[in-house]
């Protein structure tokens, strides 16, 4: 069945007009990107064109899908926006909470025993107000929506970072925050500055051990984690079109570690088998009477340089398999240079686990591949050496790929461990036996970040990022610096064997099975269904109003903490343990920037309260500078905020009493988080004089009742010895997000214009 066929052929039908419209005013070929966010504008045909990085533009897009995580608190806000169902389709999916450690079936009824209170939530909110639910084990989010929701062309906003894999299927699909995701469902406009875009050419095509994970393994190195920021990757090419619906959505899916707005793929023959072979052969007859508009233009592709921002080009004949990491994933190594590169650097070699899944390479094309190189193995006579998991990506998948034997193939390593439809270990929902210690070791994976803690909550884990295949043939060597196509393994029989490469299957040939998808349809009147949420939960809260800004300057506020180096979601809001606290403000608010470095001791979780002269847990300190009514601003690095979307990142700080939050620069998504929650998301005009802000310091601002757009802040930083520096800030608040501000919120702001 497809969902809301209706309304993607109404996107279709208002293409061709929209499309002339914008041409007529951009005056030139247009990108795909920009067809679909020209297409998508709230306004409906453009009657002026946007400046790329820097205007803001309001868009209507044609659905919302959150996870169990995230969707707590986007739900929470929703029910206090005043609304009877949902303004666009919408699902949650319940996906985050269910931790790996023995296998499927024990760990999803453990996960259902622990968590049903807040898998009841959703489900009778989205009963309520008209949103599909995904029930545990039904599958990753945005594997589910690649295979129902995702249509060429077309607009979608998630509450979660990863959305960008929706890409794969020639959408742009943007992650954001709760608050963003409030806004759509409500019937409102969704913001967003005009992004950058950054083309990528690939020319060739991948054979061997080469893998679509490669591509983006690649382009994280060359970009890094915050090359893309405020741009959307537009990839094409005869190599683009070479590559399968699923290899896409890996690439646009690892997108978000580069700090992309969103990645796309022009509409193509790959992705029309992909929509085919999931039901959705009537997706595939609207798109091709627009098949034209869902493409960029063809003198685009053929003088890129003219039409992108920044132009790369990638050889998939060329391209080798890359392991990237550890504890970033933009640290490329190709395979072969890989041997050197560890040993320079000390990882550890050895490898005691080895990760297949994520919403990154869970697909039925991955798992063949994985799948084929285990079988290879076990005709040559090599056991594995690494401990192999295994999270295929929904219901489907999983169904499917048992149908066909590949889950069979993975069970004839006694120690591989299939996992639930679920994140799982990709966001630190495994509990791994003896992490606890804290000892150096080596994981290798195929999920999408490989931060420090991530996976297993062992700070000394180094992990590696790498395709499904490249993962399988590791866990069969047990080393990290085994390069499958150069080097031998030595089986049973005291035999030298090499591996042969990977084989796989697109699609399935019989076509994909299910028998229960796990699918619950809301109610066409919810107005019955009661949503109860009992005052004394430690895992729901009702949210109450976060108050209006004063209109005076904020003076006497102290420095709760400078954060050194990378600073990520992770960092301020820790997931693993703390996911069973994401409907819960005041609980989860007790990880609060417990993982960030402090600056002036290199220690996390350690600061000086100032009022007594003490050095406490970071959130301790805060909630006592709280109740002693005393302001506070963060001081963080580069690129603070990478990761995911969670705004749980930028709710806790506001909850707790911090006003502003200042920067060398940001992440997207976390600044937009915090204007959202009514907080002062500011940047150094000088990044030099992040080394001027002192432990000790009092902070004024000085003209924040003139804040207006375009114009920088004064503060004051007041020293112990009684000097001071007047530190210059800049910030990106255009007249909207201002008002979000001085209302307290962007949800208060929402309530005020319903009464």
């Amino acid at each position: 069945m497809t969902f809301d066929i209706d309304m993607i052929k109404k996107v279709y039908e208002r293409y061709p007009e929209r499309i002339a419209a914008a041409r007529q005013i951009v005056g030139k070929p247009l990108t795909l990107s920009e067809k679909i966010l020209y297409t998508h504008l709230w306004e409906g045909n453009a009657t002026s064109a946007h400046e790329r990085g820097n205007s803001y533009v309001d868009f209507a897009p044609d659905r919302v899908a959150m996870q169990d995580a995230t969707a707590q608190m986007a739900l929470l806000q929703f029910m206090q926006a005043g609304k009877a169902k949902v303004a666009v389709p919408s699902t949650a999916h319940a996906d985050h909470l269910i931790q790996a450690r023995v296998g499927a079936q024990a760990d999803l009824q453990e996960g259902l025993n622990k968590n049903s209170e807040v898998f009841n939530f959703l489900g009778s909110v989205c009963d309520k107000y008209g949103i599909g639910f995904w029930k545990p084990g039904a599958g990753i989010i945005h594997q589910v929506v690649l295979e129902n929701y995702a249509f060429p062309g077309g607009m979608m906003i998630g509450t979660d970072s990863h959305t960008v894999n929706a890409g794969g299927l020639g959408m742009v699909a943007i992650g954001v925050g709760g608050a963003d995701a409030v806004d759509v469902m409500a019937g409102m406009a969704w913001e967003l500055k005009m992004p950058k875009l950054i083309g990528v050419k690939l020319t060739g095509k991948m054979s061997g051990w080469t893998s679509a994970k490669d591509v983006i393994l690649k382009v994280a190195g060359i970009l890094t984690v915050k090359g893309g920021t405020g741009c959307i990757v537009e990839y094409f090419g005869e190599g683009a079109q070479s590559l399968s619906a699923t290899g896409k959505g890996t690439i646009c899916n690892m997108g978000a570690e580069i700090g992309a707005t969103t990645s796309t793929f022009g509409y193509d023959d790959s992705m029309r088998r992909y929509l085919a072979s999931t039901g959705r052969q009537d997706v595939v007859d609207a798109a091709d009477k627009v098949a034209d508009h869902l493409t960029g233009d063809a003198e685009v592709y053929a003088n890129p340089e003219q039409y992108f921002d920044q132009v790369i080009e990638i050889n998939l004949s060329e391209l080798a398999p890359h392991l990237n990491g550890p504890f970033t994933p933009d640290l490329a190594t190709p395979v072969s240079e890989f041997k050197a590169k560890a040993e320079a650097n000390g990882w550890p070699i050895e490898v005691e686990w080895a990760l297949i899944g994520s919403c990154t390479n869970s697909s039925y094309e991955d798992l063949s591949r994985a799948a084929s190189i285990v079988e290879d193995a076990v005709a040559k006579g090599v056991k594995p050496k690494a401990i192999l998991g295994i999270n295929p990506g929904s219901e489907q998948v999983k169904f499917t790929a048992e149908r066909d034997g590949f889950l069979d193939s993975f069970r004839k390593f006694e120690n591989a461990r299939i996992f639930t439809n679920a994140c799982g270990p990709c966001i630190g929902q495994w509990d791994r036996e003896g992490s606890e210690k804290g000892e150096k070791n080596s994981i290798i994976h195929s999920f999408n970040r490989n931060f420090a803690k991530r996976a297993d909550g062992n700070p000394n884990t180094h992990a590696f990022v790498a395709s499904p295949e490249m993962v399988a043939a590791i866990a069969i060597s047990g080393r990290l610096d085994f390069n499958p196509i150069t080097d031998t393994l030595t089986n049973e029989s005291g035999e030298q064997i090499r591996l042969n490469e990977p084989q796989g299957f697109e699609l399935p040939a019989k076509g994909f099975a299910v028998d229960d998808n796990g699918y619950q349809a809301p109610s066409e009147d919810g107005s019955s269904v009661v949503v109860n949420v009992s005052p004394t939960s430690d895992r729901l809260q009702l949210l109450e109003e976060f108050p209006a800004w004063d209109g005076k300057n904020i003076v006497g506020a102290k420095v709760l903490i400078k954060a050194f180096g990378k600073c990520t979601t992770d960092h301020i809001s820790m997931a693993g343990p703390w996911l069973k606290y994401r409907g819960h403000l005041d609980n989860i608010s007790n990880n609060m920037l417990i993982g960030a470095v402090n600056a002036y001791n290199m220690d996390t979780n350690n600061v000086k309260n100032l009022l007594t002269g003490e050095h406490g847990e970071v959130p301790a300190v805060q909630r006592a500078y709280k109740v002693a009514g005393i302001p506070t601003i963060v001081v963080g690095d580069q690129n603070y905020g990478e990761g995911s979307s969670r705004e749980h990142a930028a709710m806790e700080p506001r909850h707790l009493g911090v006003k502003a939050v200042l920067v060398k620069s940001f992440a997207r998504i976390h600044e937009t988080n915090l204007k959202k929650q009514g907080m002062l998301g500011l940047t150094f005009a000088n990044e030099a004089d992040y080394d001027k802000i002192q432990e000790d310091d009092t902070v004024n601002f000085l003209d924040l009742d003139q804040f207006a757009p375009g114009k920088q802040l004064s503060l004051e930083f007041v020293h112990a010895d009684g000097t001071k520096d007047i530190i210059m800030a800049n910030h990106t608040y255009n007249d909207q997000q201002i008002d979000w501000f001085k209302a307290g919120s962007a949800l208060n702001l929402i309530k005020r214009q319903e009464n």
